[in-house]
């Protein structure tokens, strides 16, 4: 085998390679919005952010009085309070495969 053929079949692998890591890259970008389930109860409206399929934070809009959210911010499955108008996406929910 030439060097040329080897130097035109090692460019193509490479390329290759690189485009199915920028497939998958793209793919788990997408994958960050979240699925959002939206539930009206008697007195209140609840809103359960997921991605991945894994509940992360929930929202709770009172009929009277401000919403508040609660946050599992390491996956073990405990709720807790968290101030502010923005949920941020915990880490370890990214990190699933």
């Amino acid at each position: 085998m030439t060097t040329f053929a080897r130097r035109s079949i090692t460019a193509l692998l490479l390329t290759l390679v690189l485009a199915s890591a920028d497939s998958a890259l793209a793919q788990s970008s997408t994958n960050l919005e979240p699925d959002i389930t939206i539930r009206q109860e008697e007195e209140r409206i609840i809103r359960e952010y997921r991605v991945n399929g894994e509940l992360y934070a929930i929202e709770i809009r009172p009929s009277a009085g401000p919403s508040y959210y609660l946050v599992d911010n390491n996956g073990d499955g405990d709720f807790e309070p968290q101030d502010g108008g923005r949920i941020a996406v915990p880490q370890w929910v990214l990190k699933t495969f």
